[in-house]
Formats: structure tokens, sequence, C-alpha cells
């Protein structure tokens, strides 16, 4: 809990919105969703002793759990812009003691 409230802080900071956190469907979790620049940004959020460790457990599996709980939270929270959706990104936080390491665009969703 202490790497999700220090990402989000990290973040808020960078002037990202808040929009939720620990978003949980059926069908995966999102530790973080934020708003910046039109984009919605769903968070994964890594506490692990160096940033290639959190970057490595970054598995296929889990990408597609957060991408399928990132289109719920699409789908029920209305975001779309004229009919056309609103653009979308995946970033992951890595949290090492107080170090803390921003990868945005970590990876692009399963059609």
């Amino acid at each position: 809990m202490f790497a999700e409230f220090y990402a989000a802080a990290f973040l808020i900071l960078k002037g990202y919105s808040f929009k939720a956190w620990r978003y949980k469907t059926p069908v995966g979790e999102v530790d973080l969703i934020f708003k910046k620049s039109g984009k919605i940004i769903f968070v994964e959020v890594k506490l692990r002793p160096s940033r290639d460790e959190g970057m490595t457990c970054i598995t296929p599996k889990m990408k597609s759990r957060i991408s399928r709980a990132a289109q719920h939270y699409m789908q029920k929270s209305g975001n779309k812009s004229g009919g056309i959706e609103v653009d979308q990104r995946f970033d992951v936080v890595v949290v090492s003691g107080f170090r803390i390491w921003h990868l945005d665009n970590a990876w692009f969703p399963s059609p």
C-alpha cells in the first residue's frame, strides 16, 4: 500500500488527475487510474528492490488482466468523446525504497 500511495503522490505532483485506486472488476484489478492531457492512464505499481526486477515481473498474463479491467472501467465510466473512446495508456511505476521510476506507455493492450 505504501508503494501505491507514493506512486499516486508522485504522479499528482507531475500534473496527473487522480481518478481511482485499486479498481477491482471480475476480470482483474488496476492499481491506480489517472487522467492527463485527455488520456485515461492505467498504472500498475510494483514495490521491488530494483527497477529491473519491477519491470520484469509484469507478465503477459498480468498485462491481459489489467487491460481487461481497463476496458471494464472505460465501459462503466462512460469515457467516450463523441462516440469515440478517449485515448488510454498503460504505465508502470516501480518503487524501491524512496526511489521511483515511471515508465509511460509500458505496453499496448491486445486487440
